[in-house]
């Protein structure tokens, strides 16, 4: 499906330019939930949810009905947290990989691979959903998160048993760490997650080790 898809082209980008040290990285926690905030031990980040919205380092099994695997072992211990509104089920993730050595970025790279992650979303929808689900595809363009020199944005928005989704990710380089967050709004009616979801990207940062 488009969901699974979309992390196994992360996947693909995560071989392509590196993942050193990830396997000695999960040996240690991913870090601690404090009230609504949240902070990295495994990575240095800090990131804040609004009211009502929750946050676990452990796989929801709600996800599984919006077209997601659960991930094995690896790739469990490498999503560094899940953020959702249990109500709408919209969700967010976050995943950090490391780098290797010797890989340059630029923004424009990160928004060509970010655009490379669409892909052929459409057909994939098409075939996942039948013709009738038509897809709106925006362009790939800069996004600011703290702390992140280079982040760039992708996504789509479709109409799904009468719940219009927007299906995006951020993809973004602070060196030594690669960034992908994968996000999903499912729009009903007296919620405004598309705004809950500004304010938890607006509280994202990457803490400097220095």
């Amino acid at each position: 499906m488009v969901m699974k898809r979309a992390l196994v082209i992360i996947g693909l980008l995560t071989f392509l330019v590196g993942c050193a040290g990830v396997h000695d990285n999960l040996k240690i926690p991913a870090g601690k939930i404090a009230g609504d905030q949240f902070t990295g031990i495994r990575y240095p980040f800090r990131v804040s949810v609004p009211p009502n919205w929750k946050m676990t380092t452990e796989f929801p099994d709600f996800l599984k009905r919006l077209g997601y695997d659960e991930p094995g072992l690896y790739d469990k211990e490498v999503t560094e947290l899940y953020i959702f509104n249990p109500f709408t089920e919209s969700n967010l993730q976050i995943d950090f990989t490391p780098a290797n050595r010797g890989v340059q970025f630029s923004q424009g790279k990160i928004e060509a691979l970010a655009t490379a992650a669409m892909g052929s979303f459409k057909e994939e929808i098409e075939k996942d959903y039948g013709k009738d689900i038509k897809a709106d595809i925006a362009p790939t363009t800069p996004f600011t998160l703290k702390g992140v020199p280079y982040a760039a944005k992708k996504y789509a928005t479709y109409t799904l048993k009468g719940v219009k989704r927007e299906q995006g990710w951020i993809y973004g380089f602070s060196e030594p760490y690669q960034i992908f967050i994968l996000y999903m709004i499912l729009e009903k009616e007296g919620m405004d997650d598309h705004k809950a979801l500004k304010m938890i990207l607006d509280s994202f940062k990457v803490i400097s080790k220095k």
